[in-house]
């Protein structure tokens, strides 16, 4: 579901990638005149790259609102973006399955030090993986050293040969064992790992005999009233409305990637909206989903690589949640996530009083500078969103 490039830049993060067409934005809803224009600005800007269809929106700490689209969500008909379009959540829900794990541990079910051995005997094993000295912080911090070996596409005949694909949890994990991890100890160094929380899935099933995404749905959806995110497991659809995903392999080669099947893991087969994404946010850093003790070890953050630094400048890694500074200073808490030319970037303030999330419905995924075209210009949103002062403003 990614490009070489970003296989190695950002899905390592499970970002996919970026692209274009014309369409008036629209903003609804105001939070404040300067505030509507600049988030207007941005989502053009990130339009003008060549992005298909944009939609963001920006929660002040007074509960005021702005939202704006831009582009179009369908490159036949011209039909123009939804502020209220659903998108894949992709990475982002990771976040989801980190603060399940933590509200677990919180409760006396299981700590973050229990080793993977101690939930999944004999899962993690062979060529020098080992579950007996990985533990679930590792999984949680991509700290582990376990590869990926998703499957995915890199061509427009590789997307329509595997797009109705479908692979499980164990399936996945076995694929990865057939690699050797990378060249540092549990703990002591950084790679994303998707198989990573593959397998922390598998471990919230064994710990509460209820799937993953169960008890997503039963411990934060609905205490949240988050009626917009929803479980998709393998269905290639989407619910109404959406805009159309598409994916740029290389000059005159667009493709529409909207249906797909996902792989079957919880952090790949859930889709959201920009007000769903932005409550789930707001409400976990100001204290609603996790007691203070677990929400602080969710905080505690060690540097990314040297790639991810790419695509996140300074940017560190908690559980499951990422820090990255603020141009006017200070940080921001975020977890973006991409799949199937859906990416989206978000950011919320440390109090969760102040949150932004934007969707983009194109990757453009053939060269490095598109990628970071893409991700650099709707870094700008974010940030500039989360910079704004003064009482009641964004």
């Amino acid at each position: 579901m990614t490009s070489t490039l970003r296989k190695h830049l950002a899905l390592a993060l499970g970002i996919a990638m970026l692209l274009a067409a014309e369409v008036a934005p629209a903003v609804d809803q105001p939070a404040g005149p300067s505030s509507v224009k600049q988030l207007r600005r941005d989502t053009e800007a990130i339009h003008a790259l060549g992005i298909s269809g944009v939609q963001a929106r920006v929660i002040a700490p007074d509960g005021r609102q702005s939202v704006a689209t831009s582009g179009t969500a369908d490159l036949n008909t011209g039909r123009p973006v939804r502020s209220d379009g659903y998108f894949r959540m992709a990475s982002t829900s990771k976040t989801l399955v980190a603060t399940v794990v933590l509200q677990l541990e919180g409760e006396g079910e299981l700590s973050l030090d229990d080793t993977v051995d101690h939930w999944l005997p004999g899962v993690v094993q062979n060529n020098g993986n080992d579950g007996s000295r990985t533990s679930i912080r590792h999984l949680l911090q991509h700290t582990s050293g376990i590869r990926d070996d998703l499957p995915g596409y890199t061509t427009p005949h590789e997307y329509y040969q595997q797009r109705h694909s479908v692979h499980s949890p164990e399936q996945l994990v076995a694929r990865a064992m057939a690699h050797a991890p990378a060249d540092f100890l549990p703990g002591e160094g950084w790679e994303y790992s998707n198989t990573g929380y593959v397998l922390l899935g598998l471990i919230i099933q064994k710990a509460t005999g209820q799937a993953a995404h169960r008890e997503i749905e039963d411990r934060i959806l609905r205490p949240l009233g988050l009626d917009g995110t929803r479980w998709m497991g393998t269905s290639p659809a989407l619910p109404r409305p959406h805009a159309k995903a598409y994916q740029l392999f290389g000059p005159g080669s667009r493709v529409d990637v909207t249906y797909q099947v996902a792989v079957d893991y919880e952090s790949l087969s859930w889709v959201t909206t920009t007000q769903d994404e932005n409550d789930f946010f707001r409400a976990l850093l100001a204290g609603r989903l996790l007691p203070t003790r677990q929400l602080a070890k969710m905080k505690q953050t060690v540097p990314v690589s040297r790639q991810v630094q790419q695509m996140w400048p300074k940017g560190r890694y908690g559980l499951g949640l990422v820090e990255r500074p603020l141009d006017c200073g200070g940080t921001y808490w975020s977890h973006e996530g991409g799949d199937g030319g859906y990416i989206t970037l978000n950011g919320v303030s440390d109090d969760g009083r102040r949150s932004a999330v934007v969707s983009m419905s194109e990757a453009r995924g053939d060269t490095l500078e598109h990628i970071m075209e893409q991700e650099d210009a709707a870094s700008a949103l974010i940030d500039h969103a989360l910079c704004v002062k003064g009482p009641g403003t964004l």
